[in-house]
């Protein structure tokens, strides 16, 4: 399977010959011939460097082949309405410790698919956990009370979600609309299991105390 990378490894080698048969056709008292050369391999290169820093973004996403597992979070109330949160990711990251307010916790994740010729370059969807936030049950909660919101990625490099997302018509062949969204309840010692699968986000109980509260919640 091609990536990224070999992709943009390739483009920069050949700008890299353009530009030494440039300066070839300049040693030749070949200006019109050089220039031309010249200018391609510059396009080129530009497109390498390019393409190196939306890979760069995409490291921060993981592949997604089938469900599969992305985070465990457990909950211990501090008071009533506001909650220790910690985020386990099962990738290779350090936890997260935060605290909550609200009733209710919501995960939001980003997902990335691919069409025509990036579908047959073999690419995989890719997701990413964006963001942690407290909800509350009652509307009149969520509009007056307070929030607390954490990112749960950084954001390097060349942002393709964010760029398909304002470019479409020039980038078919990325669908980065696709947003995904998990929430249940808070509880004192509850905790869930965190997946991620093509249909998006699955939000699961994983022991009797989240159970318990989320048979109460439905």
């Amino acid at each position: 399977m091609l990536s990224l990378q070999t992709i943009a490894a390739a483009t920069g080698l050949l700008g890299l010959m353009f530009v030494f048969l440039a300066l070839a056709r300049l040693w030749r008292r070949r200006p019109l011939a050089a220039t031309g050369h010249c200018l391609l391999g510059l396009v080129l290169l530009a497109v390498a460097a390019a393409l190196i820093t939306v890979s760069w973004n995409l490291y921060t996403y993981a592949r997604l082949t089938h469900e599969q597992p992305a985070a465990e979070l457990s909950f211990t109330l501090l008071e009533p309405g506001r909650y220790h949160a910690r985020v386990v990711f099962f990738e290779d990251r350090p936890p997260l410790t935060v605290e909550l307010s609200g009733n209710e916790w919501q995960v939001d994740a980003r997902v990335i698919k691919w069409h025509g010729i990036a579908s047959l370059l073999g690419l995989d969807t890719l997701y990413r956990l964006d963001r942690l936030s407290g909800r509350y049950i009652d509307i009149q909660d969520e509009r007056s009370r307070p929030r607390t919101v954490y990112a749960l990625s950084e954001d390097p490099g060349l942002d393709l979600w964010a760029l398909s997302r304002r470019y479409e018509h020039w980038l078919p062949w990325v669908d980065a609309r696709y947003g995904s969204a998990a929430f249940l309840p808070m509880a004192d010692g509850a905790r869930f299991t965190l997946s991620v699968s093509q249909s998006g986000l699955v939000a699961r109980p994983a022991n009797d105390v989240a159970r318990r509260i989320m048979r109460r919640w439905q």
